[in-house]
């Protein structure tokens, strides 16, 4: 068979994907006034208990559901972690608010 695979050719034509994803979806959002928020990729959204932020150490990729060793609640691992992804995004953007309203002091005081 003459036909190779290419892991990295592999990776890097997804990796492309992605990023034209990432850049159409700026593109949209920015025509209505959006703001699109990236996440950190290490960020731990699957292992954090979205109800009382409790952080489990290890979580194998096999399991489903689990519960909270800290509130006791039971836990659907792709329910909790889209809780999680909301709530960072959303504490992006007040940082990023906040950030803009200091700027925004900053330079009206400089412009006096």
């Amino acid at each position: 068979m003459l036909r190779k695979h290419n892991h990295n050719l592999a990776q890097t034509r997804s990796d492309v994907s992605w990023g034209m994803f990432i850049n159409f979806m700026n593109y949209k959002l920015q025509q209505k006034g959006g703001l699109l928020v990236e996440i950190n990729r290490w960020f731990p959204w699957y292992k954090i208990c979205s109800r009382c932020l409790y952080q489990i150490s290890e979580m194998p990729l096999d399991v489903r559901e689990w519960t909270c060793p800290s509130c006791g609640t039971g836990r659907d691992r792709e329910e909790n972690a889209s809780k999680n992804i909301r709530a960072e995004g959303i504490r992006e953007i007040s940082v990023l608010e906040g950030l803009l309203l200091f700027a925004q002091r900053t330079l009206g005081k400089e412009g006096k």
